[in-house]
């Protein structure tokens, strides 16, 4: 499995490159270096640039890529909208995306007064304990949602965790209405935390956008006054994806 993505990476490189020269390159026999190739061939990850016994890189790499270039189009056009997010309410901002049953961070910004904060980027978090994973959850189908909480389960994280089903349901259909999630020590004792839903141009949600800090600063009722910050800034990221809405 590495040779064979070394193999890709050097045709990335190179552009084309021969059997002999990926032979080198990685350091095996012809005979190795030719079935890598073709295997690669096969799943439509390298194809022959003619007759000249040269490879280059498919188009099935395109199909591995579409698989990530959505979250590579939140994140770079939520970028300059965290910054600013980052500043207004002078805690950090994240923006987070669905992965199986967790809420994983792609993005973050910390403010002003979060200079020591953790970073979550790359992190995979509980659904349920997070004002991120609260309004991805919200606005799943709610089959959809049935299935995820139970193949995931709802631990309780913090004694502040919400771990029945009904009163979960309860509180994302809140969020629902509201236009934004929020949690208060339930996922980690003394942070707070609310998310705003990210659409794409055809209106269904992607990710969040979230902003978290220590209670003791990032209150309840500071929080409920600064969400309207935060999901103007959700709604323009959606703007920046094409919604129209």
């Amino acid at each position: 499995m590495d040779r064979a993505i070394s193999v890709m990476e050097i045709l990335a490189q190179r552009g084309e490159a021969g059997v002999s020269e990926v032979a080198g390159e990685i350091e095996v026999h012809k005979s190795t270096a030719f079935r890598l190739l073709g295997a690669l061939e096969a799943r439509g990850l390298v194809e022959q640039a003619g007759e000249r016994g040269k490879y280059r890189l498919g188009f099935g790499i395109v199909r591995l890529a579409g698989a990530v270039t959505g979250r590579i189009d939140i994140t770079q056009q939520g970028r300059p909208v965290c910054e600013r997010l980052a500043e207004e309410i002078g805690e950090t901002v994240n923006i987070a995306v669905m992965q199986e049953h967790y809420a994983i961070n792609l993005y973050q910004v910390r403010g002003p007064g979060a200079i020591t904060a953790h970073n979550w980027v790359g992190q995979l978090t509980p659904l349920h304990a997070t004002s991120s994973g609260k309004i991805l959850l919200a606005h799943l189908p709610a089959t959809e949602r049935a299935t995820v909480l139970s193949d995931a389960g709802m631990k309780k994280v913090t004694p502040r965790t919400i771990t029945a089903k009904t009163k979960l349901e309860k509180n994302l259909a809140e969020a629902r209405e509201r236009g934004y999630a929020f949690t208060l020590e339930e996922f980690e004792l003394g942070l707070h935390a609310m998310a705003a839903p990210v659409r794409d141009r055809d209106g269904e949600v992607v990710a969040a956008l979230s902003a978290s800090g220590p209670s003791y600063r990032f209150t309840e009722e500071r929080l409920h006054e600064l969400a309207p910050v935060l999901t103007k800034g959700a709604q323009e990221i959606s703007h920046r994806l094409g919604y129209l809405g």
